[in-house]
C-alpha cells in the first residue's frame, strides 16, 4: 500500500508546484501590462500577491529541508525571495518564484515517472485468461489460475503465464522480454513465457507457474525495486550552488557584522541572486532540448543533457541497438553450389510462414537468384517444410529433427556455431546448412571505436539476454571486450548498479527487459520507437534507431553542459564582483538589482547559443 501513497503524494506536490508556476507567470504578465500599457500606480500588487501566495509555500518547504544541510541553488533563491520582499523588489522576487516552482515541478515530474512505468507494465499483462473447462475456453480472472490448468492463448494475445504448449503450432514474439530478435516457432512441448505476444494461431498451454511467479511478474518486481533505489542525480545548478550559496550568505553576513548596517547584507544577497543558475542553465537546457527534438531525439528528463557528457562507461544491449533486430542469412555451408541450394530453398520458403523464411527470400533476391515454381508444398508439424521444385524433392528442417530420426547424413552436418540454423535436404540427401545472424549495424564498429578519443569513455560493455555464441559473434565484429550474455533483467540491474558505483554510466537498450537496468544507470536511453515501458523508463528516446543519433545526443549534452557552465560560472563571477562592491557599501540594493538584471541578460544571451549548434557528429 505504500507505493500508491507515495505516488499520490508526488502527484499532489506536482499539482501544487505547477499551479504556483502558472500563477507566478500570470502575475508577472499582469504586472507588465499594468506597468507599461496602463501605467497604473498599483502595478506592484500582482507580483506582491505572487510573492505571498507562491513564495511562502516554497520558502516553507526549503525551511523543512534545513536539517539536510544541502545548500543548493534553491536555498539562495529562497533567501532571495525573502530579501526581495523586504526590499520591495517584487518583480524580481516573482521571477525567482517562477523559476523555483517551475524547476521543482519538472524535477518531480521526472522523478515521478516510476509509477507510470509500473502502470504501463501492469496494463500490458492481460487481466483475464481463457481456461479450458469441459473442452470450452471460458474467461476467468488471472488470480483464479492454478498450476496444471490448460489455457488457450488467442491470436495476437499476450501470454498471461509461463507454461508449455500442449496443442497447436504457431509463432511467438518474445523479443521484448528475452532480447532475442527472432519470432520463435511454438509446437507441443515448447516453453512459453508470460508477456510474449502470440501470432496468428491459437495455442493451448499448460500452466507451469502461477501468474505472480511468472517471468513477467518477476520483471515487474525488479522494476519496482529498481525505481525505489533509483540513483539520485544532483542538478548542475545544485552542484554549483552548494558552494556559491554559503559564500554569498557568508559575504553578506560579514559585511553586516563589520559595518553594523543590515542593508549591506540585503544588497549583497540581491546582487548574489543566482539567476545565472536559475535562469541561464534552464535556458541552455531548453535550447538543447529544442535542437534534440528537431533531430528526432526526445529528451524526457533534462538531467540527461547535464549528465550524458560526463558518462565514462557505456553499457549497451545487443538486439536492435548494435544490430538491426532482424535475422539475415549470413552463411551457406554445404555440398551443393550456393546458388543452386538457395534457389531450391527459397522456392519453397516463399510459401512458408516460418520466422526465417523472409531471411532466405531476401538473400535470394539480393544475390539475383531466380525462384522456380513449386509443384507441391507441405509444412506438417514436426516434419519441417517440404516441396517439389524442378523435379527435386526439397526438405528444410532442423539439426535436432534429423538426429532424432537417425538420418544417415547427420554426420555430414557441420558442428554447431553461433546464430540460428536450418538444414536443407535435396532428394533426402544432405545439401547445406543455412546460418542466420542478427545483422550488425554498419556504423557500429566505428561508433564504438570513437567513443574513447572523442567522448572520453573509458569502458564499453555489451550486456544482452541473447545466447553466448550470438553475443560473442557480435562483440568480435564491434571490437568490444567486456561481454555479458544470457543476462536476465535482474542480472542486468546488478551489472549496471556495480558499474554506476564506480563511474557515471550510459545504458542503451530497446526492450522491456532493459527497462529495470535503465533506471539504475546515470543516463538511460531508449533506442528507436520502442515499447512504451522502455520509453517511460528512459531519460531520452531516439526516434530514429541509429548510432549516429546516439552520437548526436552525446554531443548535444556535452555542448549544453559546456555552455551551461560558462553561463553559470561567468554569471557568478560577475555577481561576486558586485557582492564585493555591495559588501563595502559602494553598491546599494537598488543598484545591485539593476546590475543583477544586466548579468541575467548576459547569461540568457550566452545560454541561447545552445539553440544554434554546429556539426553534431564526428563519426
Amino acid at each position: 500500500m505504500s507505493q500508491p501513497t507515495q505516488s499520490n503524494h508526488e502527484r499532489q506536490w506536482l499539482t501544487q508546484e505547477t499551479l504556483i508556476a502558472g500563477f507566478a507567470l500570470l502575475g508577472i504578465a499582469i504586472h507588465l501590462v499594468m506597468r507599461f500599457v496602463l501605467e497604473s500606480p498599483h502595478m506592484d500588487w500582482p507580483v506582491l500577491v505572487v510573492l505571498i501566495v507562491g513564495g511562502i509555500p516554497l520558502v516553507w518547504e526549503l525551511l523543512g529541508q534545513l536539517k539536510k544541510l544541502d545548500f543548493g541553488a534553491d536555498w539562495l533563491a529562497g533567501i532571495a525571495i525573502v530579501t526581495a520582499a523586504i526590499l520591495g523588489e517584487y518583480l524580481a522576487g516573482a521571477i525567482i518564484v517562477l523559476m523555483l516552482s517551475g524547476g521543482e515541478a519538472l524535477e518531480r515530474y521526472a522523478a515521478g515517472r516510476a509509477s507510470s512505468v509500473l502502470e504501463a507494465l501492469a496494463r500490458r499483462v492481460p487481466s483475464i485468461a481463457h481456461r479450458l473447462e469441459g473442452g470450452v475456453p471460458v474467461e476467468v480472472e488471472l488470480s483464479s489460475i492454478k498450476i496444471g490448468d490448460e489455457l488457450v492463448v488467442m491470436p495476437h494475445e499476450i501470454c498471461p503465464v509461463d507454461g508449455v504448449v500442449v496443442e497447436g503450432h504457431g509463432v511467438m514474439d518474445e523479443s521484448f522480454l528475452t532480447g532475442e530478435p527472432y519470432l520463435l516457432p511454438k509446437a507441443p512441448g515448447s516453453m512459453v513465457i508470460s508477456g510474449a505476444v502470440n501470432s496468428d494461431d491459437a495455442l493451448t498451454i499448460r500452466v507451469e507457474k502461477l501468474p505472480e511467479d511468472s517471468r513477467y511478474a518477476q520483471i515487474m518486481k525488479v522494476m519496482r525495486e529498481s525505481e525505489q533505489k533509483r540513483p539520485q542525480i544532483r542538478r548542475l545548478a545544485d552542484q554549483l550552488g552548494a558552494w556559491y550559496t554559503p559564500l554569498a550568505v557568508g559575504v553578506g553576513a560579514a559585511a553586516w557584522a563589520f559595518s553594523g548596517e543590515p542593508g549591506r547584507f540585503l544588497a549583497v544577497i540581491v546582487v548574489a541572486t543566482p539567476c545565472p543558475l536559475l535562469i541561464g542553465i534552464p535556458v541552455a537546457l531548453i535550447g538543447s532540448i529544442s535542437v534534440a527534438a528537431r533531430r528526432g531525439i526526445i529528451i524526457k528528463d533534462p538531467r540527461v543533457l547535464e549528465q550524458v557528457g560526463e558518462c565514462r562507461t557505456l553499457i549497451i544491449d545487443k538486439t536492435g541497438t548494435l544490430t538491426s533486430g532482424k535475422p539475415a542469412l549470413t552463411e551457406i555451408d554445404g555440398v551443393l553450389a550456393d546458388s543452386r541450394v538457395l534457389q531450391l530453398a527459397a522456392s519453397v520458403e516463399k510459401y512458408s510462414k516460418h520466422p526465417l523464411s523472409q531471411a532466405i527470400l531476401d538473400a535470394a533476391k539480393s544475390r539475383g537468384v531466380a525462384l522456380v515454381a513449386a509443384s507441391s508444398i507441405s509444412e506438417r508439424p514436426g516434419q519441417g517444410l517440404t516441396g517439389e521444385v524442378g523435379g527435386a524433392h526439397v526438405r528444410i528442417t532442423s539439426r535436432n529433427k534429423l538426429v532424432k530420426s537417425e538420418h544417415p547424413d547427420v554426420g555430414q552436418i557441420p558442428p554447431v556455431q553461433s546464430g540460428l540454423e536450418c538444414v536443407v535436404l535435396v532428394d533426402e540427401s544432405y545439401a547445406a546448412t543455412f546460418r542466420f545472424h542478427d545483422q550488425p549495424r554498419a556504423e557500429g564498429r566505428s561508433f564504438i571505436q570513437h567513443l574513447e578519443p572523442k567522448h572520453h569513455f573509458e569502458k564499453v560493455m555489451l550486456v544482452s539476454g541473447d545466447r553466448q555464441g550470438e553475443v560473442d559473434y557480435l562483440a568480435k565484429i564491434m571490437g568490444i571486450e567486456d561481454v555479458y550474455a544470457e543476462q536476465s533483467p535482474e542480472e542486468k540491474v546488478e551489472i549496471v548498479k556495480a558499474q554506476t558505483a564506480h563511474s557515471k554510466t550510459l545504458f542503451v537498450g530497446d526492450g522491456i527487459n532493459d527497462a529495470p537496468a535503465m533506471t539504475q544507470a546515470t543516463v538511460g536511453i531508449a533506442f528507436g520507437q520502442t515499447h512504451e515501458i522502455t520509453a517511460e523508463a528512459a531519460g531520452a528516446v531516439l526516434l530514429d534507431p541509429s548510432l549516429r543519433k546516439l552520437d548526436e545526443l552525446i554531443h548535444i549534452g556535452q555542448r549544453m553542459r559546456k555552455i551551461g557552465l560558462e553561463t553559470a560560472i561567468g554569471g557568478m563571477v560577475l555577481s561576486m564582483v558586485g557582492m564585493g562592491f555591495a559588501a563595502v557599501g559602494l553598491l546599494p540594493a537598488v543598484a545591485g538589482a539593476v546590475m543583477q538584471e544586466v548579468i541575467d541578460l548576459l547569461a540568457v544571451l550566452n545560454a541561447l547559443r545552445t539553440s544554434r549548434p554546429k556539426n553534431l557528429s564526428d563519426m
